[in-house]
C-alpha cells in the first residue's frame, strides 16, 4: 500500500498544464491526502473531486472562502473519518480529515503557519499542542500516521540555509521543540529515519525567488508514524520530480 502526501496550494490548480495526471502517474497511490486545496467540494472540478477508484473526502474552511482545506482519497474505503479535532477554534479553518483503517488511524493535517504576526504563531504553537493530545488519545485504540505540510523544518540538515533563517517562523526554536516532543512520543519521522544523513532533500521552495532551480528549500512535509507500526513502513520517498505546487509530493510505503 502506498500512501502519499501533497500540499498542493491550491486543487483547482491542479487541472491545468496536466500537473493532476502526472501526480497521479508519477506516485501511483493507493491513499493520498492534500493540503491547501483552497476549495470547498462543489468548487472542485468533478475530475478531480470523483477519481475513478477512490472514495474522497473533503474539509474546508468555514470562514474564509479560497483558504487552508484538506482532502483524502482512498481506494480502501475507511472504517470511519473523523474532521477535526472537536476543537471549534482550530476545526473551522478545515485543517484536519482522519481516516480510520483496520489496524492504523491516517490523520492527513494541514498544520498552521506561524508567519503574519505573533498572533498566527500563537495559533500554530496551541494548534500544535492540542494536536498532539489528539493523536494520542486515537494512538489508543490503534496506531497513528500523521502526514502533512508541518510548516516547520526540524534540524539544520532539514532546510538549505539554516544560520540565516534561525529567527524565522518555520524554523524557530519553539517550532522545532515541538516536534522533538512528537519524536519522544513516540513517532518517528520516516523520511529521515530511511535516509538519516541524506542533505539537499527538500519538500518546498519559495517560488518568488525561483528557489526551487537552485533547490534552496525547506523540508516542511512529513510523515509521522507511530513507533509500534514502523516496522510495516517499507519505503519512504520524496517526489520532487512532481511539480504542480510550491510543495512536492512524499510518500510511504506500507506492507
Amino acid at each position: 500500500m502506498k500512501i502519499v502526501s501533497w500540499n498542493v496550494n491550491g486543487l483547482r490548480s491542479l487541472a491545468k498544464n496536466g500537473y493532476w495526471e502526472a501526480f497521479l502517474k508519477g506516485t501511483k497511490p493507493d491513499i493520498f491526502c492534500l493540503q491547501e486545496t483552497k476549495a470547498s467540494p462543489e468548487q472542485v472540478p468533478d475530475e478531480l473531486r470523483e477519481v475513478a477508484g477512490f472514495s474522497s473526502f473533503f474539509s474546508s474552511s468555514q470562514t474564509k472562502k479560497g483558504y487552508s482545506g484538506v482532502a483524502l482519497y482512498s481506494k480502501i474505503e475507511p472504517l470511519s473519518v473523523i474532521y477535526g479535532m472537536g476543537i471549534k477554534e482550530f476545526d473551522h479553518e478545515g485543517r484536519i480529515i482522519g481516516a480510520e483503517y483496520e489496524d492504523f488511524w491516517l490523520l492527513n493535517v494541514y498544520f498552521p503557519n506561524g508567519g503574519m504576526g505573533p498572533h498566527r504563531l500563537d495559533y500554530k504553537m496551541r494548534f500544535y499542542d492540542a494536536f498532539l493530545s489528539f493523536a494520542e488519545k486515537l494512538r489508543k485504540k490503534k496506531p497513528v500516521i500523521f502526514c502533512g505540510d508541518i510548516n516547520t523544518a526540524h534540524e539544520e540538515i532539514d532546510l538549505a540555509r539554516p544560520k540565516e533563517n534561525e529567527g524565522n517562523t518555520g524554523f524557530l526554536p519553539q517550532e522545532r521543540a515541538w516536534i522533538d516532543e512528537v519524536v519522544n512520543a513516540g513517532y518517528v519521522d520516516s523520511f529521515r529515519h530511511s535516509n538519516p544523513h541524506r542533505t539537499g532533500a527538500y519538500t518546498w521552495w519559495d517560488m518568488k525567488f525561483r528557489a526551487r532551480d537552485r533547490n534552496a528549500g525547506w523540508r516542511f512535509d512529513y510523515f509521522f508514524v507511530a513507533n509500534e507500526f514502523l516496522k510495516r513502513i517499507k519505503k519512504a520517498e520524496i517526489h520532487s520530480e512532481i511539480y504542480g505546487s510550491d510543495h512536492c509530493p512524499i510518500s510511504i510505503t506500507v506492507s
